[in-house]
């Protein structure tokens, strides 16, 4: 028996084996296979103790259907992404569950060029095929099943990557890297022969049982490990990673987390700086700072819904050179128009190496002007009835529906959703640097969304 609760709304993710299983990647490589006509897909999976068995699975599914498998093997997502463009495939499948507990897994998919596939653009298909079991035949009659090929991707990846900075003017900065036990340990492995950086390294080792918590920095209680290792270290600067490092989050040289949203703005800068007049896209969570420096540096804004698959479509359709989520997704033209968790840092490093300035003095006159909550989440009973009493309560207010609902004042502003992913809605709030107003108001909406703290 299958449900689709784990098809989401941009990619495959559920508790394993209840939601996510073998038979079920079975039928998902089946599907993909024909529905794309593919002759090629690239498979890789993350660190997860369950990916081993979950990826095989799709790859018997994939090549029942007379389509070729490339195994690129434990990797991140955004090595997928590169991968299916690289090798011009027709398609790619990332098993990963991201930052979800030890016990989730689940699927990412893309088509040829590395465009997500969504419930907007097939995955819903996906989905009714796969459990209704309306498993389609081969692509053509008589089609011999196909054959699995190893391929090791990595040399590739990197050299493109640091295409993104110029290395001979990097300075050699010490740097805390806490992959979480994540994938991206490997990575940071490959690259620091390549790099001036002294490397101190935590939670390195790739462990699928998540033996020192989920890899998801932008939980409170575990960014301390990374905090307190900048400060004994002495650091430059800390960076963490999810277990699949589509995301990196960055701490300053006193320790201090810096929010997503301040890196948004300082790389739309730096993109501007280099490319005048290019299109910056963002989301509608924390807006203030990201359109100034848009103005300031003479950028074009693109707003966008929060979600990988809605932001990639979004900036194929309007040539967007960067676009960021301040998640800390960050999406580059360059790289396929997809997010990669290794591209940001790499950027700060070299900004930092060329103006002389710590993490710190590049952000802090950003945080002062726009000060914000940061993301809090909670799981409520009814979300319909909360965003009904907002709607009530701000009537007053200038309303926007890109996403969830935002409302802004002249002085303050915050957007409020429910999250594709995970049960619970999501709030941001943001002043015009009055530290004071930005508690208040926090807390007034939080009185009014009610519910559980995640």
């Amino acid at each position: 028996m299958f449900s689709e609760k784990a098809f989401k709304a941009y990619d495959i993710r559920g508790i394993v084996p209840t939601e996510v299983n073998e038979e079920m990647a079975y039928r998902v490589g089946r599907v993909f296979a024909v529905m794309l006509g593919a002759k090629s897909v690239v498979l890789g999976r993350d660190i997860r103790t369950t990916g081993k068995k979950l990826t095989s699975a799709l790859a018997e599914g994939l090549r029942h259907a007379g389509t070729n498998v490339i195994d690129i093997g434990q990797c991140g997502t955004e090595m997928i992404y590169f991968a299916t463009a690289y090798l011009k495939t027709d398609g790619g499948i990332m098993v990963t569950a991201s930052h979800n507990p030890a016990n989730y897994n689940g699927m990412k998919l893309v088509r040829r060029g590395a465009k997500p596939i969504s419930e907007d653009t097939g995955l819903k298909d996906i989905a009714r095929m796969v459990v209704k079991g309306a498993i389609p035949d081969s692509i053509y009659p008589g089609t011999k099943v196909g054959k699995v090929e190893k391929y090791n991707i990595m040399p590739e990846y990197i050299k493109h990557i640091l295409t993104y900075v110029d290395t001979s003017v990097l300075k050699p900065l010490k740097i805390v890297v806490n992959p979480g036990n994540g994938g991206a340990g490997a990575v940071i492995k490959k690259m620091e022969k390549k790099l001036p950086f002294e490397f101190i390294k935590i939670n390195e080792k790739p462990d699928g049982t998540f033996p020192n918590g989920v890899p998801n920095p932008l939980l409170p209680g575990n960014r301390v490990v990374t905090s307190k290792a900048v400060i004994d270290y002495k650091a430059d600067l800390g960076i963490a990673w999810d277990g699949d490092f589509d995301r990196c989050f960055f701490f300053d040289e006193k320790g201090n987390f810096v929010e997503g949203y301040y890196l948004v703005g300082l790389l739309a800068q730096v993109f501007l700086e280099k490319n005048p007049g290019e299109k910056i896209l963002y989301d509608p969570r924390l807006t203030w700072n990201t359109e100034e420096i848009i103005e300031k540096f003479k950028g074009q804004p693109v707003r966008c819904k929060s979600g990988h698959a809605f932001i990639k479509e979004c900036m194929r359709a309007n040539g967007v050179i960067y676009g960021g989520e301040m998640s800390a997704h960050h999406y580059f033209r360059d790289f396929s128009y997809c997010d990669s968790g290794m591209i940001p840092w790499l950027m700060v490093t070299e900004l930092m190496s060329r103006t002389g300035k710590t993490l710190a003095q590049l952000v802090e006159a950003r945080v002062a002007l726009y000060p914000c909550s940061g993301e809090i989440n909670r799981k409520v009973e009814n979300a319909g009835e909360v965003l009904a009493k907002i709607e009530k309560k701000y009537a007053d207010a200038k309303l926007d529906y890109l996403d969830g609902i935002s409302v802004e004042y002249a002085k303050w502003r915050f957007n409020i959703r429910i999250s594709n992913t995970e049960p619970v809605m999501r709030l941001n709030v943001e002043t015009r640097g009055d530290e004071k107003l930005l508690k208040e108001k926090t807390a007034e909406v939080l009185a009014i969304m009610g519910g559980e703290e995640v």
